[in-house]
């Protein structure tokens, strides 16, 4: 079998099936918005917001397109493999994984360009950036380096399971990168500090109103920051981390400034629905067996050195592994768990607006969930395959026609 052909056919399909959505994003500009929603944007902002969707669209498409290029010459050429080989690198299994990942992370730099054209022209052109020439790079040399390290950790993990574990790899490998995932997300608010500044909200009205409304509901606030989010955009978030009941509450400085107290008690009402639903518990569990199936992956692709020579390597090369399972095996199932963890999702959310209902903040959500979606520029009538397949939350309209329905039941 000529794996190398076969490698290009999954990444063709998968970038067409990518293109796809992207057309069918494009064309939901000409839905006509829902009725309960068609006071978000005013003509002037609406035209504004069309306008803003087509070239985000647009400009999506062609950096797709160019992502999809590059990985392609990368595979065609062999060009992983005559890189690990250049001399640079030792000849042990974890020096060549690693001399993969970082072609791999030099190869992400070439698109840099579209990101700066992304955020410093057309964020920039619809009033929505914020960031700076030394931010935007001081953000892209962090970025990069965080990634590259990560990304060499993951290529020595699998070098040492592998090794170690033989075909014991798929349940050890499963466990292991789920905890690793856990790590991560414990490391957020860390990863954040490195890119964002924070400080404590001040004492007043909204601090009281955020613990009272957690501590009710038997959580522990350990602090209430706010972050600097306006330094690069306008648009506007919350939310919080932390293990169990203790909880670190964030607010974008933009949230704050746009929102009246009653509606930012909304969102973490709606927040606190998740964690009372234990939709996080949930949510490891199906990482849990996204991963065990990456696992299974890594386990039938480490068994044939063969896959692997027809891509210029002598033997194995974990590193490259992990590219062609996240990149080509997994990317081409995906859709599949997307469906599902999207269907999750969207129940979730509702869920967590319904307790958002329940503790008295029904009509202060729907106002925040309109600003919310003002300010972010959402589109108010995305085609329905494009929620079924991608949308972790259901549509704006959706969720205010929910929010409305439990305010009539309790009535």
């Amino acid at each position: 079998m000529n794996f190398k052909a076969l490698t290009v056919a999954v990444m063709l399909v998968v970038y067409l099936y990518e293109l796809f959505l992207d057309i069918v994003r494009y064309r939901s500009a000409r839905n006509p918005i829902p009725q309960n929603v068609t006071d978000v944007y005013d003509t002037k902002t609406y035209l504004k917001w069309k306008a803003y969707h087509g070239e985000k669209v647009r400009w999506g498409i062609f950096t797709k397109a160019a992502s999809f290029v590059i990985d392609l010459a990368l595979i065609l050429f062999n060009a992983y493999a005559a890189f690990a080989a250049s001399g640079f690198f030792a000849e042990n299994a974890y020096a060549q994984g690693i001399a993969v990942m970082i072609l791999s992370a030099l190869a992400n730099l070439l698109l840099i360009p579209f990101t700066w054209h992304d955020t410093m022209h057309i964020e920039e052109k619809y009033g929505f950036n914020r960031t700076g020439k030394k931010t935007f790079w001081g953000d892209q040399l962090k970025s990069f380096l965080i990634g590259l390290g990560l990304m060499c950790g993951i290529s020595c993990l699998v070098t040492w399971a592998h090794g170690a574990m033989g075909d014991w790899l798929i349940l050890a490998l499963a466990v292991i990168l789920t905890l690793f995932i856990l790590f991560f997300s414990f490391l957020y608010p860390f990863f954040s500090r490195i890119f964002n500044k924070f400080t404590s909200l001040p004492d007043g009205e909204l601090k009281e109103g955020i613990t009272k409304l957690l501590e009710k509901n038997g959580y522990k606030v350990r602090a209430i920051q706010v972050m600097d989010a306006s330094r690069r955009s306008t648009k506007s978030n919350a939310y919080f981390t932390g293990f169990g009941k203790m909880k670190t509450i964030v607010l974008y400085d933009t949230l704050v400034a746009a929102m009246t107290t009653e509606e930012i008690l909304a969102v973490f009402a709606h927040e606190m629905g998740h964690g009372l639903h234990r939709d996080t518990l949930k949510n490891h569990i199906l990482t849990f067996f996204q991963m065990l199936v990456l696992a299974v992956l890594a386990w039938a692709t480490l068994r044939h050195p063969e896959i692997f020579r027809d891509f210029g390597f002598a033997g194995v090369n974990y590193g490259f592994a992990v590219i062609l399972i996240l990149s080509v095996e997994f990317a081409l199932i995906s859709p599949l768990f997307g469906l599902i963890i999207s269907w999750f999702s969207r129940r979730a959310e509702y869920r967590a607006d319904a307790q958002a209902v329940k503790e008295g903040y029904g009509d202060a959500l729907v106002s925040a969930l309109k600003k919310l979606a003002k300010e972010n520029f959402s589109d108010l009538a995305p085609s329905p395959i494009l929620v079924h397949l991608e949308y972790s939350h259901p549509t704006l309209s959706q969720r205010i026609s929910a929010i409305e329905a439990l305010q009539k039941g309790e009535k």
